[in-house]
């Protein structure tokens, strides 16, 4: 690896050893092996650095998985997709407990950092626009106006669903058919009459 992502590295593992309180620059430049000044080089600041690894760090171990749900349902309707897409996804978030915990406390950060709010709206839009991709290539009768609409609802979902979690691990998450129910409904459909509300899940 490069002194960048040596940076990149030591900044995720500087974080889980000692959080994000007690991590100092210094810190992360002698875990990577390289100057203080390299990260000013190659990030502009500490905080800066943060804010791509972990929005890396999320989008590789989580974006990356959702785009692998998303291109298993070739050949189904955008609809009957969105059903499949969620469900199982606690077992996600549980193998990847402890990025979801620094992730959550990286977005708390970045909203008492303005500096970072412009860059963390960017790397959103990109995470978007690599969902929209995928669901366009996934599904080509989709134009790409409604690709990128739908790209911006799975952000959405995906990031209240890994707040429900955070806030009550061991508690139910909506099953993907409860989800695809409520997007049915919102079109005048009806979901599945037998299908048990979150909070009936145990």
């Amino acid at each position: 690896m490069g002194n960048k992502e040596d940076l990149l590295a030591a900044a995720r593992s500087c974080i889980y050893e000692r959080g994000f309180a007690a991590t100092t620059a210094r810190d992360i430049a002698t875990k990577a092996g390289v100057s203080l000044a390299a990260i000013g080089y190659h990030f502009g600041s500490k905080d800066r650095l943060l804010t791509e690894a972990f929005t890396d760090e999320t989008g590789r171990v989580i974006g990356d998985d959702l785009e692998d749900r998303i291109r298993a349902t070739a050949g189904q309707s955008p609809g009957a997709a969105f059903s499949q897409v969620w469900e199982g996804i606690a077992e996600l978030f549980a193998r990847n407990r402890e990025v979801l915990v620094a992730s959550v406390e990286n977005l708390a950060r970045v909203h008492r950092t303005p500096s970072e709010q412009a860059r963390m709206g960017e790397l959103s839009e990109f995470g978007i626009a690599e969902i929209a991709t995928t669901l366009a290539e996934t599904h080509p009768e989709m134009d790409p106006p409604h690709a990128r609409a739908l790209a911006g609802l799975y952000m959405i979902v995906l990031n209240g669903l890994v707040m429900q979690w955070m806030s009550h691990p061991e508690g139910a998450l909506p099953t993907g058919a409860q989800l695809g129910a409520a997007i049915s409904a919102l079109s005048g459909g009806k979901g599945p009459a037998n299908e048990k509300t979150p909070d009936q899940t145990s």
